[in-house]
């Protein structure tokens, strides 16, 4: 493995800034939370204190009583999107999936998995589900529940679906709280969220089933790790004996990762609500920093409001593409600002990228055409792009 290719980590929601020396002799130990968090099996090497101490401190940030909840530490993002769609089918066994076309892909995945009728939601450019759409789908399904994948921050372009608007889109078309299931994936930016002022509220007080977030994205856990939490009301449904296991079950996965708990609470408690706070803060102005300096050198660039997710034109040359680790879609690409993402790193990746596109987009292309900066005005609005037709 190259060490030093972290150094130009730019494309995917990574913290890097992180030191975990504190805990470096767990390494000796064989840490395995089988089964339920909350009931002990007969594996006596566990962090379950851990991980009921991190599961807690989730359901203070989202608003639920402890014994109203239900949760555990996942081994990624995908896994919270799995058992969160789960829930919604065993709650609503002939409900229907609603995702916007812009969801992850896990989302989909889950719906192959379950055999689950799927209806993909068209999204607004900004890259947030289209309510006037979800209303007509919702309406040529009426006869049946819903089950609604709401982002917190999308893939592509960290997009937030408007939790508030879906639940009223919903009430008004005919699908009261108990015909229908709200699971929302905040993998990145559901943790960033909650310490942007004035930004919208992502609550069990509101009408919702089930919130999942990873570990290894914001956090700067040094392993894939995530958490879910659901309704206990819901979770009766899945949960059977394993006499196995002396314990109980509801997760997806048998064996589940004891150390990444330990690194979750660590890490939890030393940064706490003012350390999220500040570094939520540093990663948008650095963002924002990202964008302004991309607009004034004439590169096509979109930030959404309630992001760190800055999307450009992709890059003409793959090789460039490979060393920053850019995640392109189309003629798009995104550098998501994380906490290691600092302002010098920023500086360093716009001086190459100005150099290189001065290289590819001077003289002629094979047809004696000057080759020119690709249209993004679909992907990213025509306001936000600075190719020939739209400057």
């Amino acid at each position: 493995m190259d060490f030093d290719l972290l150094r130009f980590a730019a494309g995917y929601p990574y913290n890097l800034d992180f030191d975990y020396g504190a805990l470096s002799q767990l390494q000796h130990f064989s840490i395995n939370n089988l089964g339920d968090p909350f009931i002990e099996s007969n594996y006596g090497v566990h962090s379950r204190q851990f991980e009921v101490g991190v599961l807690d401190w989730f359901a203070r940030l989202w608003e639920i009583e402890r014994d109203e909840y239900w949760g555990y530490i996942t081994n990624c993002g995908t896994e919270g999107n799995l058992h969160g769609i789960l829930m919604g089918r065993e709650v609503f066994p002939d409900g229907i999936l609603y995702a916007s076309r812009e969801s992850h892909y896990s989302v989909f995945k889950a719906a192959r998995m379950y055999r689950m009728e799927c209806v993909k939601v068209d999204c607004l450019t900004s890259g947030e589900i289209d309510c006037s759409d979800l209303k007509k789908q919702l309406l040529a399904n009426k006869d049946k529940p819903a089950i609604l994948n709401v982002n917190i921050g999308t893939t592509v372009k960290g997009a937030v679906d408007d939790l508030d608007l879906v639940i009223k889109t919903l009430e008004e078309n005919g699908f009261p709280q108990d015909r229908f299931y709200i699971h929302c994936d905040g993998a990145l930016f559901g943790l960033m969220m909650p310490f942007v002022k004035r930004a919208p509220k992502v609550s069990f007080k509101k009408p919702i089933g089930s919130v999942s977030v990873s570990g290894h994205k914001f956090v700067g856990c040094p392993m894939p790790c995530g958490v879910q939490l659901t309704r206990m009301s819901h979770i009766k449904v899945l949960s059977s004996n394993v006499e196995y296991l002396a314990s109980r079950d509801a997760t997806i996965m048998g064996s589940r990762n004891g150390h990444a708990p330990i690194f979750l609470w660590y890490t939890l408690n030393k940064k706490g609500y003012k350390g999220f706070q500040k570094e939520v803060q540093k990663c948008l102005r650095n963002a924002h920093y990202l964008k302004d300096k991309l607009r004034d050198a004439g590169i096509s660039a979109m930030l959404n409001e309630l992001s760190s997710t800055v999307v450009f034109e992709r890059p003409h040359d793959e090789e460039f593409v490979r060393r920053w680790q850019l995640a392109c879609q189309g003629n798009i690409a995104h550098v998501v600002v994380m906490p290691n993402v600092t302002i010098e790193k920023l500086d360093g990746f716009l001086e190459e990228l100005a150099e290189k596109r001065k290289l590819w987009y001077k003289g002629s292309g094979g047809d004696g055409v000057a080759p020119s900066p690709p249209c993004v005005a679909v992907d990213i609005g025509s306001e936000n792009c600075d190719c020939g037709l739209h400057k």
